[in-house]
């Protein structure tokens, strides 16, 4: 990692002596390794996700309800043996997959953990969608579901909610290689294989929205299953955007999705609008 290019961001950090765009070193840091109930129902299922919040982040949304481990990357220190055992425990605990949340950065890390464990059971990539295709090809082969965002279709709202105006190009190319690796395959209604994007609908944004449908349409086809969320909640770092979002403005993008003809949709109640929903993180 001395001239780490793990991400679009290709920041050429040494890693080893100071950090890169995505405010981490070399060894991973874990806020929270833990059963996880508020995924999509075939992620977490009845015995939860085993999901691992990793510290850190390429991207650099305003509006991040994980800002806390983010931006401040805090946790624990794990070696990549160690790693192996964290998917054992949660394995153990009855864990559906192996959910790594915000990992890009530590990609070097966990594909060396699976040289000392392979998870007997689904290992699913939860992403910011802000991913390099040669990255993607060196994950293909120890990824079994992919959990990306797609956030943006405009530049300029990338640009100014992100700090990533090359976003759109990037999230889409993800998310037509993500697709052409795995067929989705679900075992008594939990997913083993396969592709489930996401997408955070923006208040007052509408229109990016109906952009990124568009785009994930043609990356991916309309057979691909969708996570419309309406749980945009204001924090105190979100200047751009202070309200949650409106029925109305939800009703139209889950009205748009239908038009284009995507056929499995996962969407939310308003109410999931709360930051009771954002995990306890052990910092």
């Amino acid at each position: 990692m001395s001239t780490c290019d793990l991400c679009p961001n290709r920041c050429g950090a040494d890693r080893s002596v100071s950090v890169g765009k995505c405010l981490c070193k070399t060894d991973p840091v874990i806020a929270r390794a833990a059963l996880h109930f508020y995924e999509e129902p075939p992620v977490s299922g009845t015995n939860g996700s085993g999901t691992v919040f990793f510290a850190g982040c390429v991207m650099r949304c305003e509006f991040c309800q994980n800002h806390e481990i983010s931006r401040m990357p805090r946790g624990k220190t794990y070696t990549p043996a160690e790693l192996a055992d964290v998917y054992r425990r949660l394995e153990d605990e009855g864990a559906h997959n192996i959910n790594f949340v915000t990992p890009t950065q530590w990609t070097d890390a966990i594909i060396a953990s699976f040289g000392r464990y392979r998870p007997r059971v689904p290992v699913v990539w939860n992403t910011s969608g802000y991913e390099l295709p040669e990255t993607l090809d060196r994950l293909s082969e120890y990824v079994d579901v992919w959990l990306p965002d797609f956030k943006y279709s405009s530049k300029e709202l990338a640009e100014k909610l992100s700090l990533r105006p090359d976003y759109p190009e990037y999230a889409f190319e993800a998310v037509e290689k993500m697709r052409s690796f795995r067929s989705d395959r679900y075992e008594s209604g939990l997913i083993k294989e396969g592709l489930i994007i996401r997408h955070l609908v923006l208040p007052g944004y509408i229109n990016n929205s109906f952009g990124v449908l568009d785009m994930i349409k043609q990356a991916a086809g309309t057979e691909t299953t969708l996570s419309l969320m309406s749980q945009f909640t204001p924090t105190i770092h979100s200047r751009a955007i202070t309200r949650k979002l409106k029925p109305l403005e939800y009703k139209a993008v889950v009205a748009h999705a239908e038009k284009l003809g995507f056929k499995d949709v996962f969407v939310q109640d308003t109410d999931s609008a709360d930051e009771s929903y954002i995990p306890p993180f052990e910092v």
